[in-house]
């Protein structure tokens, strides 16, 4: 059969692994597993790219009833230790390249299992043949190879513990509770409604984001898990997403904001060789999107463009299509079946239409969680059985959800409360900018007031009078930065989001005060 025509099948590079070997693989890693000691409860990290061995371990681990811990592939050597320790990994599968860097904080008694960095990303990363090469021990490949095959059952839904960015200290693992018939159907029916999937695996993906990440991770999983036909990104390229959807006829994509801005940015003669026409449903959440990027794909994808609200801890919860945005600029949705969104201010009174407060949040039936090892943080973010993700923002008479900001992330300045990512939404709509990241930063007069970190495009050139000239077109003057910085890079949170705290801190170090 044409690949083409074949659902069940996962393609990354030249490689192709059907749905029945994916599961056999599976099984074969899950008795592996079983015979290193790994049980239900236990943890089993992986860092890995985007690859097969990633879908294989995390199922595995899901069919042992233990805990799939994805590891962000940037990690250094003290940052990749603490997650290993506080999980108590028993065993790590790992990109044979990606070891010398976490060598030293890696825990003595971890079994590591590596597996060949395959040579689609070896290209897309630049890293050489002789580092993607398994050096030391059994390679993951030749491991699963000697599995004895047994009778497991399929894979329940996918499950894994995300370890949250950790923007007020050390990362959190998200432990959820082992799913049950009902909360695996209910958990099915929300995956189907957000991500637009069909249960009989009638769909054409692309899996663009890095799956270290809890939305990347349950879409990717999910689609194998479905028997979706599956295309691997090893790097997030517009064009080359572009010319994806084409060749393979995609039908459904999950995306962030950011990969709008940078598809945008192609040059209409670009945006206008490739047929879009086989797309029926993109999803994206993860961050917020300016009203007048979501309007512009909406003009040329169709009314095909969608977007979910919730968290690692949450699941999701709200929900919108395209006619919903256009009549709502701005919103995040509605609650879909069985969600809850209250909003209350700091005194924990509940609040009603277009009053601005913290966003709590749940979904029926949705396993309950707790943080790995810290009850009491899962408990402060708790409130009337519901919890919050640290959000700001308000439900309007209609029901429908507005974010305004993050809660730590909100500049209080002269009194005035300002919201950085109303900022960040109209600077990246300049042609010159790549991403950005707006804080607060202690000022005499105000308290607080605005600073703005740049990202420039490749071969761009910005200054900070052009930024202003072009924030003082489309916004208040009092909610211009004052501070402009540029950089070529900006440091990366464990979900890709840019790490303002480590931007931010430095100029509350040296004021001698933190608020």
């Amino acid at each position: 059969m044409d690949e083409d025509q074949h659902t069940g099948l996962i393609l990354s590079g030249e490689r192709r692994l059907t749905q029945e070997q994916l599961l056999t693989n599976a099984a074969l890693a899950a008795n592996g597993f079983a015979s290193l000691g790994v049980g239900a409860g236990d943890a089993v990290a992986i860092m890995l790219r985007n690859d097969f061995a990633f879908f294989e371990a995390s199922m595995a681990a899901n069919t042992l009833g233990a805990h799939a811990v994805p590891l962000n592939w940037h990690f250094q050597a003290s940052e990749a230790g603490y997650i290993l320790r506080d999980c108590q990994a028993k065993i790590l599968v790992v990109h044979a390249d990606l070891i010398a860097q976490i060598a030293d904080g890696l825990p003595e008694d971890l079994l590591i299992l590596q597996a060949p960095t395959p040579p689609e990303v070896q290209a897309s990363y630049g890293i050489a043949a002789r580092d993607a090469e398994v050096k030391t021990g059994e390679g993951w490949n030749d491991w699963l190879a000697r599995q004895q095959p047994g009778e497991l059952g399929p894979p329940p839904p996918p499950s894994s513990m995300i370890y949250t960015s950790g923007t007020t200290g050390n990362p959190k693992g998200v432990k959820r509770e082992p799913f049950t018939e009902e909360t695996a159907e209910k958990f099915t029916r929300m995956v189907e409604i957000v991500f637009g999937f069909s249960p009989e695996g009638d769909f054409r993906t692309v899996v663009t984001g890095p799956m270290y990440h809890s939305a990347p991770n349950a879409y990717g999983l999910f689609a194998a898990r479905n028997g979706g036909f599956c295309i691997l990104q090893p790097r997030f390229d517009p064009e080359e997403l572009l010319g994806l959807i084409e060749q393979h006829r995609i039908s459904h994509l999950h995306m962030v904001p950011t990969m709008f801005v940078r598809l945008l940015k192609l040059p209409s003669t670009v945006r206008e060789r490739y047929d879009l026409s086989s797309l029926e449903f993109v999803v994206h959440a993860a961050a917020p999107c300016p009203p007048d990027v979501k309007r512009q794909m909406i003009e040329w994808w169709g009314p095909v463009i969608n977007e979910y609200y919730g968290a690692t801890e949450t699941g999701a919860v709200v929900f919108h299509n395209s006619e919903e945005a256009l009549r709502k600029p701005g919103t995040v949705g509605r609650p879909i079946e069985g969600g809850v969104v209250r909003i209350y201010d700091d005194e924990g009174r509940k609040l009603g239409p277009n009053e601005t407060g913290e966003i709590y949040l749940r979904i029926e039936g949705f396993p309950d969680f707790t943080y790995n090892g810290l009850a009491e943080k899962r408990r402060e973010i708790e409130r009337d059985g519901l919890v919050t993700a640290g959000d700001i923002g308000y439900l309007d008479e209609d029901g429908y959800l507005f974010l305004c900001d993050r809660k730590n992330d909100m500049v209080i300045s002269g009194g005035v409360n300002i919201y950085p990512a109303e900022i960040e939404g109209v600077l990246i709509g300049m042609e010159e900018v790549h991403d950005c990241a707006v804080f607060g930063i202690p000022n005499e007069d105000f308290g607080e007031g605005l600073c703005a970190f740049i990202e420039i495009e490749e071969g761009q050139a910005l200054d900070s009078a052009r930024v202003r000239d072009y924030l003082a077109s489309r916004l208040a003057r009092y909610k211009i930065p004052r501070v402009i910085e540029f950089r070529t890079e900006l440091p990366r949170e464990d979900s890709g989001k840019i790490f303002k705290r480590k931007l931010r801190d430095p100029f509350w170090e040296e004021s001698g005060r933190q608020i």
